[in-house]
């Protein structure tokens, strides 16, 4: 696998919200997949399961069998994968959409928007190393996007049978939302090695050797104390 498509993965997972997708990637997709233009687009959260392809813009617009194939498969497509050579020129005669490709970012299971991408007139067309290397790119957006849009419970700084200090308890709930020691010390105002030592003590006092089974056991004690 190319390298700047190990780029783009490393990208994708160092998000810290929705808002920084655009920039993270930022010239790493144009310079693996060679296009001129691309974009993700992100749909409104909305109650019912129907997506109307007329809110998905540029090259999921509706009348667009591409737009029509993303939305209706959550699976990726090019114009040259579900039509035939020129007939493409049909529905869009823009000269910077002259070869679009565009795959789905999923949640939940429910399509949450599209990663389009387009090249200009006199390029060449995409192929199939690239509708293989955009499911590829989908998956670890949609992953990502799961994570961001999960809301995990909070660990509440009034758990009696704790044996953490409100202190502890505080990093403890940052841990939880994803922060790194470095973030954690900023927020807190505190070392780097200050939240190394605290964590070291409260994995000590939960009987637990990582940041994840830590938090799962304080979700367990919260649980368990309502």
């Amino acid at each position: 696998m190319p390298n700047s498509l190990h780029a783009v993965f490393e990208a994708i997972a160092n998000v810290r919200n929705e808002q920084e997708l655009q920039l993270a990637l930022a010239d790493k997709i144009g310079e693996h997949f060679g296009v001129q233009h691309w974009g993700i687009y992100l749909l409104d959260e909305q109650p019912t399961a129907e997506i109307n392809t007329q809110a998905i813009p540029a090259v999921c617009m509706e009348g667009n069998p591409i737009g029509r194939y993303v939305v209706e498969r959550h699976a990726p497509a090019h114009e040259q994968s579900i039509l035939s050579p020129g007939d493409w020129q049909h529905f869009c005669s823009r000269h910077d959409h002259e070869h679009v490709m565009t795959g789905p970012i999923v949640c939940d299971g429910r399509l949450v928007g599209t990663l389009n991408l387009t090249r200009d007139r006199g390029t060449a067309a995409f192929d199939g190393d690239d509708l293989a290397d955009l499911s590829a790119l989908c998956i670890h957006l949609s992953a990502r996007m799961a994570t961001l849009r999960a809301k995990p419970p909070k660990i509440s700084n009034s758990l009696l049978p704790s044996p953490l200090t409100p202190r502890e308890l505080e990093i403890a709930e940052l841990v939880a939302q994803g922060l790194t020691n470095a973030e954690i010390g900023g927020k807190l105002w505190i070392t780097q090695n200050s939240v190394k030592q605290a964590l070291k003590r409260m994995f000590r006092k939960l009987g637990v050797s990582a940041r994840t089974e830590m938090v799962a056991k304080l979700h367990l004690i919260s649980s368990e104390s309502v």
